[in-house]
């Protein structure tokens, strides 16, 4: 995983959108926030454009169409933006945040199984 990938909010939006059906022109990614964000073309095409040059993104000239694709895989990019919050929110204390999740969340009994199960899992390997 790269050291850390720091995307703004409106670069989720986009990546989100990328992540869904790459490889993808800009006007495709326009067309599907426009009612989110309200976003012109020009605003979607600056801010892709952008993220090519951060690294966020790679694209590919085809005749008059440029085709956009995620340079970050999906869960390197979560990985990173949870372990930005654990890291600035909470001082690196896992605890903490797992009770503000857990507290903040209702989840239903599947998903309480499944936490257990991975904590379980993690004891084992110890």
């Amino acid at each position: 995983m790269p050291d850390k990938i720091q995307l703004t909010d409106a670069e989720w939006a986009i990546i989100k959108q990328v992540w869904q059906s790459e490889p993808v022109p800009a006007p495709t990614v326009q067309e599907a926030l426009a009612k989110e964000r309200g976003w012109s073309y020009s605003t979607v095409r600056t801010l892709m454009d952008r993220m090519v040059v951060k690294g966020l993104l790679t694209s590919e000239k085809l005749r008059n169409l440029t085709l956009f694709r995620s340079a970050v895989r999906q869960t390197d990019a979560q990985k990173s933006e949870v372990l930005a919050t654990l890291k600035n929110a909470f001082s690196g204390a896992f605890a903490p945040f797992m009770q503000c999740l857990l507290e903040s969340q209702d989840l239903t009994e599947p998903e309480l199984r499944a936490l257990e199960k991975l904590i379980k899992a993690k004891k084992k390997k110890k």
